[in-house]
């Protein structure tokens, strides 16, 4: 089918208490993983790209490539702007055909951030794209962008209310405990931070850094509103983790399909794990 609006997505997750996961592609094979284990999972998803991704493989390539994908499956596909930070590139990615986009403004003083956030949702509403917003900051490293861990800020449960009546926005990216990257130790999720968020606002919340979380943290923040769950590390530490196991055992391979091509298969492995958990799967 065509790609949807992730608003389409996470609207039936959220009343039906289930997460779709935003997961990164980077290349053809990580597209392909996701895709393939989403439709044999009969699980909606969402395909995201980080600003890092768009500049290595390239904008028109990467949507034509999940435009194909999306048309050549049964079950809802979205493509998703990962951490835009600038209204220039929210208007290239709808341009180029993005159903949905991220634009994030968690660095900016709040007031800058609902201006900032107002103006996306003014443009990208226009055209009926999705627009996802981050309020507080998510510790760690999110391709060039490093958030010490001490200095990340968690969401404000009264200033989430304000910011979501104010810019209108269709989905909030909630600061509560997680980091971009791998963890360093087990992380400590803020579930009565999460409870009071959801009590004031009413649309999906999103959970980033979710790679390195409990298995049961990930169910306890479903049960508790969470609807969209971002997930790249854990694929990428899969897929170069097998890359590098097939360089060690056979220094003279050199074709790249016998290379890659099982570093995609233990990507699709965690994709269906990842499905699994967040009980998507079943559900398109």
């Amino acid at each position: 089918m065509s790609l949807v609006p992730m608003s389409q997505i996470l609207i039936k997750a959220q009343a039906e208490g289930y997460a779709v996961g935003g997961f990164n592609m980077n290349n053809l094979e990580t597209l392909q993983a996701i895709i393939e284990v989403a439709e044999e999972e009969r699980s909606p998803v969402i395909v995201q790209l980080s600003e890092g991704a768009i500049k290595y493989v390239g904008i028109e390539y990467a949507a034509a490539c999940v435009k194909v994908a999306a048309e050549k499956v049964t079950v809802p596909v979205a493509l998703h702007l990962d951490h835009g930070g600038s209204f220039k590139k929210i208007v290239q990615c709808i341009r180029n055909d993005f159903s949905s986009v991220m634009i994030d403004g968690s660095k900016l003083p709040f007031a800058d951030n609902i201006a900032l956030v107002q103006k996306v949702v003014e443009a990208a509403g226009a055209v009926g794209v999705t627009v996802e917003a981050e309020l507080g900051k998510i510790g760690g490293t999110e391709d060039n962008h490093t958030v010490d861990e001490r200095e990340a800020s968690m969401t404000v449960p009264e200033e989430a209310k304000e910011f979501v009546e104010r810019t209108k926005v269709d989905a909030l990216a909630i600061a509560i405990g997680t980091a971009h990257g791998p963890y360093k130790g087990k992380p400590e999720l803020d579930f009565a931070r999460l409870e009071a968020i959801r009590k004031l606002v009413d649309i999906p919340l999103v959970l980033h850094g979710a790679s390195g979380v409990y298995d049961e943290d990930i169910q306890k923040a479903i049960s508790m509103g969470i609807c969209k769950i971002n997930i790249n590390t854990d694929f990428q530490q899969a897929f170069s983790g097998k890359i590098r196991e097939i360089l060690n055992n056979d220094p003279k391979v050199y074709d790249p399909r016998k290379i890659l091509g099982p570093g995609k298969e233990a990507m699709r492995e965690k994709v269906r794990e990842k499905i699994r958990l967040m009980g998507s799967n079943n559900r398109a």
